[in-house]
C-alpha cells in the first residue's frame, strides 16, 4: 500500500477528497515558483526552465525507484508513459489558462473535447441554486 493510500485508509475525509488537491499542495507550488522566478531574474528564463525540467526528472526518477524497487525494469515503460502524459496534460492546462488570462491565442487545446464534455455535463445538471439564507 502506498503512503497516499495509507493516509486515505486512515482518514475517511481524505478518501472523499481523493481527487481534490489540498491547499498545502498549492502553497508548495507557489514557493517553488517564487524560487524559479528569483532564479530566472538572475539566470534567464530559458536556463531556469531547463534546470526545472532537469530537477523534476531527477526527483521523479528518485521517487519512482524508491517506490518500485526491484520492479523498476518491468514498470519503466509504464512509468515513462504515465509521466509524459501527465506532463503534457499539465502543460495544456497551463497554456489554456495562462493564454486566456493574458488574452493570448495559444491555439486549440488538446483538451478541448474534455472541456466541451465537462461544460455539457454541467449544463445538463442545471443551474445551481443559491442557498436560502437562514432567518
Amino acid at each position: 500500500m502506498t503512503e497516499d493510500n495509507q493516509t486515505q485508509a486512515q482518514n475517511p475525509a481524505a478518501e472523499q477528497n481523493a481527487n481534490q488537491l489540498d491547499p498545502a499542495f498549492f502553497t508548495c507550488v507557489n514557493e517553488y515558483l517564487e524560487l524559479t522566478n528569483k532564479q530566472s531574474r538572475q539566470q534567464g528564463l530559458k536556463r531556469i526552465s531547463m534546470a526545472s525540467l532537469y530537477a523534476a526528472a531527477r526527483f521523479n526518477a528518485h521517487v519512482y525507484l524508491s517506490n518500485v524497487g526491484s520492479r523498476a525494469a518491468a514498470e519503466r515503460k509504464d512509468f515513462l508513459d504515465y509521466m509524459s502524459t501527465m506532463y503534457r496534460r499539465m502543460l495544456n492546462e497551463h497554456l489554456d489558462g495562462l493564454g486566456a488570462e493574458r488574452g493570448l491565442d495559444v491555439g486549440e487545446s488538446e483538451l478541448a473535447a474534455e472541456y466541451a464534455a465537462a461544460a455539457a455535463a454541467a449544463s445538463a445538471a442545471g443551474p445551481v441554486s443559491p442557498a436560502t439564507p437562514a432567518e
